[in-house]
């Protein structure tokens, strides 16, 4: 309406684990329920007249999508930024297929909330090799951190993505292991710390549950201990192990090492708080430097050694640890060679790098917390990965491009096995088949692509769904990137949103090399031409470094609220500020009918003293708090719900839904609608046209227009959608005071109500005259000059003290002042009939009058 070209278009992200799962539990194949569901969706959002383009709509499950998919993943393989490799996974026996980091949340599955264990898998599950699928996000950690500057996100969401990817520098330290006589041994611990100036403080040394060499490093006394230990930290998730809050936990290995600095013996322990994931899944813990080692050092007695103090020279507080940098004590070796004492903590850190890296214990080191992601799971319902296998040799084998799309074959049993086998090796005749290049047998993979693959890039095919050459036509790319506006959920921050990133970097950055006997081969980098003056062609799928421009987290609407009374064991109602001190306590979901508001609180309506809890959630089936929009569009329309949900408040808030609530905004429909259209006879049918007039308006009316005409427009731009509702009903509570409605304000409303309520304005627009959509007319602009206030309240006072005010003219003069004053139901008591010694008057700023007290009776002003 403003006169741009507007790309709004509609999909489905149809694979993965909730339309499985839901198949499975039904017993119905998930294509089916797939398509049944999104036949639903599309119904209910056709109702709700959202603007959608659906000539564009696409669904991640059809092969013309998918197959480009594929494409992706084989462009990622050549690149070397897919492989396979035997890691530890986050198996799920419930979903019974691996997950990524992401999708697990404080120990369970982010579907279902199943308990996840964190093993390898080949070794937990089916005691042979299996190798898991992984893309090299890693290799874009430092553009996916240095580009997020750039973006117009919610700083909340940057900083999600800044803290997974996790970029630090430090310094990579071997510390040699000691045999039982306190002898060096061949095997070297090498831990990552970003504080190599606090190396004299490490006072012990800590491995992941899960590091490599543990079993090699544990002693015989404690192998029961450290195993036990082990089985326990697999349950848990990374975040509940490096979360700050909770108890440090660990188990001695009965085995020591050298601190490469100092010479002295440490004991080496296992403990959770270290992720085999990061680093080299072994820290050495300097517990007066750092609270978590402080804190565990404490708890096992484990002694603690002091080498920073604060610069300043202040006091640490004590029983804790003084993290921040300072002057170095207590760091000299002179049989090794280094001294840092008196030196700062960065220059301290930088001699203690040149020392290492001299003396071959360790190098300076970039790290990052991001991990490769996972790509394979082993379920039925996801993209088939185009890839095949020899069965003489093992060796791996891209799908032709030709090939492509790879479908999935149709399975009556699609079930998981529970042994981590994938749902598709039931599918023997699809399994096998033949290299086309050597002719030799081979296998497919039976491992599926994740629900994120179809996701990372739908935004590129919306701008060309059709095309069946190429994954998007670069013209239309260009013409449309990047998205603009992305809507979607804070959740997603560390998921669909990084990965989206990931895979657009990736796209930006395929090259074709064409080599001197004018074979195309895939490269990485973006050239012009090679050192020999080969010729590069940059095919990169993409020309923007990001997909989305800006990214807005609309609020999630949460259920009605929900009212909780607590009882004590014996069954009586106690008050929910004193249910903590019992203890145990029963919970009662109490109707709203028998609850009453009293202050802040809620309580029992038949007994006061009561209190309840009063809290909403999250919509959802199994609390049968989801309200079906179908039933609120039967009984007040599409465009009560549309405004409802509008103005129930801010765009990204999280409100609290209340049926009753949408009762208001209907009724200020209809008031617009018999404003312009009249009320319904006897009968209850309306007469046909509008009440409109065509005489021109008054300048108050414009006024009244074009302030609300700023307003919406504002509030629409700023995702302000409840105010911008707002001044709608103020307009029309203005106009009903209106003798007539002129034609030109009524038009001009009912196209700033169109964004808002299509369909009534729809056919308010067809009953004004207009046998066109309403959807192409231009957005009304507000003039400038009715913004200007023509009037300002004007202060009077008698004898000094102010009395009240008056509406008066800007310009307004003295005379014309007094004369409003004195006609005012208020001020005109103090005026009629006294006598009036002087006037004090300051245009648009006060009127003060001043009275003759001998003629003022005593107690009248």
């Amino acid at each position: 309406m403003q006169g741009y070209n507007v790309l709004h278009p509609m999909g489905w992200d149809a694979f993965g684990l909730p339309a499985e799962q839901y198949a499975i539990e039904t017993g119905t194949h998930p294509k089916l329920t797939t398509l049944r569901n999104i036949n639903r969706f599309r119904s209910q959002l056709k109702s709700l007249g959202f603007s959608y383009d659906w000539d564009r709509e696409i669904s991640t499950i059809e092969p013309e999508y998918y197959k480009w998919t594929q494409w992706i993943f084989l462009q990622l393989l050549k690149r070397g930024l897919a492989y396979q490799a035997e890691v530890l996974v986050n198996w799920c026996p419930a979903l019974g297929t691996v997950l990524a980091n992401e999708e697990v949340v404080d120990g369970v599955s982010e579907r279902g909330g199943h308990p996840v264990i964190r093993k390898v898998l080949s070794l937990f599950i089916t005691k042979q090799p299996m190798r898991q699928w992984m893309l090299k996000i890693t290799a874009y950690a430092d553009r996916l951190l240095e580009d997020l500057d750039e973006l117009d996100w919610p700083e909340s969401i940057k900083e999600m993505q800044r803290n997974w990817i996790g970029r630090s520098e430090g310094a990579e330290v071997e510390f040699c292991v000691l045999d039982s006589d306190g002898m060096e041994t061949d095997m070297k611990i090498t831990v990552y710390t970003t504080r190599p100036d606090t190396i004299f403080g490490a006072t012990y040394l800590v491995v992941a549950p899960e590091y490599t060499l543990l079993s090699s490093i544990v002693s015989t006394e404690q192998r029961e201990s450290v195993e036990g230990y082990q089985d326990i930290a697999s349950r848990k998730s990374d975040l509940e192990r490096t979360e700050l809050q909770k108890e440090k936990t660990g188990v001695f290995s009965g085995c020591y090492a050298k601190n490469p600095t100092s010479g002295e013996p440490i004991p080496i322990w296992v403990a959770d708080y270290v992720l085999g994931s990061y680093g080299t899944g072994a820290i050495m813990a300097v517990p007066a430097h750092d609270a978590r080692d402080h804190e565990f050092a404490s708890k096992f007695n484990i002694p603690i050694k002091w080498v920073v103090t604060p610069n300043n020279g202040s006091c640490v507080e004590s029983g804790k640890a003084y993290s921040g940098e300072g002057i170095i004590v207590n760091s000299s070796n002179l049989k090794v060679g280094l001294d840092i004492n008196g030196l700062s903590s960065k220059e301290a850190a930088y001699r203690v790098i040149e020392w290492a890296e001299k003396v071959g214990k360790g190098k300076k080191k970039v790290n990052y917390k991001l991990r490769d992601w996972l790509f394979a799971r082993q379920r039925y319902w996801g993209e088939p990965i185009p890839v095949i296998f020899l069965e003489d040799s093992g060796e791996s084998l891209p799908v032709l491009e030709s090939e492509l799309p790879l479908t999935l074959p149709e399975l009556d049993d699609f079930t998981p096995s529970g042994t981590g086998e994938p749902p598709l090796s039931k599918a023997v005749s699809w399994i096998k088949t033949i290299d086309p290049s050597s002719g030799k047998p081979a296998t497919r993979e039976t491992n599926t692509m994740p629900q994120w693959a179809g996701s990372c890039w739908y935004y590129l095919r919306f701008m060309d769904p059709k095309n069946s050459n190429e994954l998007v036509d670069k013209e239309k790319e260009r013409y449309w990137s990047p998205v603009d506006v992305y809507v979607g959920g804070a959740e997603h921050a560390v998921l669909h949103l990084l990965y989206s990133r990931f895979w657009h970097k990736v796209s930006l950055d395929f090259i074709v090399y064409e080599n001197m006997h004018g074979n195309a081969v895939l490269m990485t980098g973006r050239f012009c031409r090679d050192t020999e003056g080969h010729v590069l062609y940059d095919i990169g799928v993409v020309s923007t470094k990001e997909p989305f421009k800006c990214v807005i987290n609309q609020g999630i609407i949460l259920g009605e609220v929900q009212y909780t009374a607590c009882k004590d064991t014996d069954g009586n109602y106690i008050s929910a500020d004193s249910a903590d001190d019992l203890g145990e306590y029963l919970q009662e979901i109490i109707p709203e009918e028998r609850v009453v508001k009293s202050g802040e609180f809620f309580v029992l309506k038949d007994n006061p003293n009561i209190r309840l809890i009063a809290r909403a959630h999250k919509m959802s089936k199994s609390r049968g708090n989801v309200v079906n929009p179908d039933d609120v569009v039967s009984e007040y329309g599409a465009d009560s719900l549309r405004l409802y949900e509008m103005f129930m408040g801010p765009f990204r808030d999280s409100k609290t839904w209340n049926t009753s609530g949408i009762e208001g905004v209907h009724r200020f429909l209809g008031r617009t609608w018999r404003l312009i259209v009249g009320s319904a006879s006897h009968h209850g049918a309306f007469r046909d046209g509008t009440l409109v007039t065509d005489e021109e308006p008054s300048t108050e009316q414009l006024r009244v227009l074009h302030k609300c005409i700023a307003k919406v427009t504002e509030e629409i731009e700023g995702t302000r959608f409840n105010t911008g509702i707002s001044a709608m009903m103020e307009f029309i509570n203005a106009a009903y005071k209106w003798d007539k409605q002129p034609k030109a304000i009524i038009e001009a409303f009912v196209l700033l109500l169109s964004p808002y309520a299509p369909h009534m304005a729809e056919e308010l627009w067809s009953r004004l005259g207009h046998p066109d959509s309403i959807a192409y007319e231009a957005f009304p602009k507000a003039d400038p000059a009715y913004l200007k206030e023509s009037t300002v309240v004007l202060p009077v006072q008698i004898n000094g003290k102010t009395r009240g005010t008056i509406q008066v003219e800007k310009g307004c003069s003295e005379e014309d002042a007094f004369t409003l004053a004195s006609q005012d139901e208020k001020l005109s008591k103090y005026l009629n009939g006294k006598l009036i010694k002087k006037r004090i008057f300051v245009p648009g700023k006060i009127l003060n009058v001043i009275l003759d007290r001998q003629n003022v009776k005593a107690g009248s002003i």
